[in-house]
């Protein structure tokens, strides 16, 4: 029986000296934020996973790039902004940093529209922040390839079809099924005057 509790005594003090020694390594434990924040975040990563295995997103090429759109043929290359609301002033300021993903749109990779922003000045323009961003897309034929990185996928979409709008004229959405997953590049145009809307449709490859 004393045998036992020495045993007792001694797996103690050496837990106990054990912690003391390596005491910033392993003070976390004993920090209930930390741990509170570390199962929150483990928790959330889950919801995550499975909200991306629902979308169907794991079918795609993973990226570890930051969320963003490319365009080889004009060698574009932007980071895709998302704003709260499609307020005029909130849209602007996402403009300066980038393209702006429209918030009334689905998001990239899922059945319906995704739309796009950006600016279009002229070439003459300073290229300052990305305002230039959008000028060339009126090169962009069918099959041409857009690239759109989001939430480490990787989603390729092929040009269909490159059509103009007058301001305030809405997109029409009848060509869309439920598993149709369509890519719309928005800006004004021309560059010069913006009196009308530029838009390049483009569907996602499965």
């Amino acid at each position: 029986m004393e045998v036992k509790k020495l045993w007792k005594y001694f797996i103690s003090l050496f837990l106990l000296t054990l912690i003391i020694f390596n005491w910033n390594e392993v003070s976390w434990i004993f920090n209930y934020r930390v741990i509170s924040e570390f199962f929150s975040g483990f928790f959330r990563q889950s919801e995550q996973q499975i909200q991306d295995n629902f979308n169907g997103s794991e079918n795609y090429e993973y990226s570890e790039k930051e969320n963003s759109v490319e365009i080889p043929k004009i060698e574009v290359t932007a980071p895709l902004v998302f704003v709260e609301s499609n307020e005029i002033n909130e849209i602007k300021k996402g403009l300066d940093l980038g393209v702006v993903h429209f918030a009334d749109s689905v998001l990239p990779g899922q059945s319906g529209q995704t739309i796009v922003l950006g600016h279009s000045a002229p070439p003459s323009y300073p290229k300052i922040k990305y305002y230039w961003v959008f000028v060339h897309i009126d090169e962009l034929v069918e099959e041409d390839e857009i690239y759109v990185f989001f939430n480490n996928r990787k989603y390729e979409y092929r040009v269909t079809r490159k059509f103009f709008l007058e301001k305030g004229e809405e997109i029409s959405q009848d060509s869309l099924t439920d598993n149709k997953s369509v890519l719309l590049l928005i800006s004004c145009w021309p560059p010069e005057t913006g009196t009308r809307r530029i838009a390049v449709e483009a569907e996602l490859k499965k």
